[in-house]
C-alpha cells in the first residue's frame, strides 16, 4: 500500500469478527441516526449485530482501512415455505460519514452480492426511507430497479390523544 493512496483504495474487505462489534456499532449510531430512522420499523442498536452475527456471521461484513473499520455490511438470507425462491436481505450498509463518496458501499454491497449468490439468493431486496435520496441513488447504481413503495403508518402512544372521547353509560 502507498503512502498516498486514497484511503478507500486501500480497504480490505472481510468477515465481521466479535472485536469489531464497537466500531461498527459507533458507525452506525453516527449514520442511523433519530432522525434517520424516526419513523422506520427497525432502529440501530446493539441486538442489530448480534442478532445478524449469530444467524449468518458470513453475511456480516466490514471494511477494514488497516485496523480501522470503514464501513460495515449486515445481511441475512430468507427461505419462505414452499417457495423455491431464497431471498437476500442486506440489513444494514453503513460507511464513515468522512468517507461516503467513496467506494466502500459499493465494495461492500458486491461483497454481499457475491456471498450471496453462493448462498443461492435468486433475490435480493432492501429497504430504505422513500426520501432518502441518496440511499435510493446508491441501490440504483448497484443494479436495483423494481422499486415498490410501501407505506408505513405510527401511531405515537406516548401522546395524548387530541380527539374528544364520548362519554361511556
Amino acid at each position: 500500500m502507498e503512502e498516498n493512496e486514497p484511503e478507500e483504495d486501500r480497504i480490505r474487505i472481510r468477515e465481521m469478527t466479535i472485536d469489531d462489534f464497537p466500531e461498527v456499532f459507533h458507525i452506525g449510531e453516527e449514520v442511523f441516526t433519530a432522525e434517520y430512522s424516526q419513523s422506520l420499523y427497525r432502529t440501530w442498536d446493539e441486538y442489530e449485530i448480534t442478532t445478524l452475527f449469530n444467524s449468518d456471521n458470513e453475511l456480516c461484513l466490514v471494511a477494514d482501512a488497516g485496523g480501522k473499520i470503514a464501513g460495515f455490511a449486515l445481511a441475512t438470507t430468507v427461505e419462505k415455505h414452499n417457495s423455491p425462491w431464497k431471498y437476500g436481505y442486506l440489513v444494514w450498509l453503513g460507511v464513515r460519514r468522512d468517507i461516503q463518496k467513496g467506494r466502500v458501499g459499493s465494495r461492500l454491497f458486491t461483497e454481499i452480492k457475491r456471498r450471496m449468490k453462493e448462498h443461492g439468493v435468486r433475490m435480493m431486496i432492501i429497504d430504505t426511507a422513500a426520501d432518502n435520496q441518496p440511499a435510493i441513488q446508491f441501490f440504483q447504481k448497484q443494479g436495483f430497479d423494481d422499486v415498490r413503495e410501501h407505506l408505513y403508518m405510527s401511531l405515537n402512544l406516548s401522546r395524548k390523544s387530541t380527539k374528544k372521547r364520548g362519554k361511556k353509560s
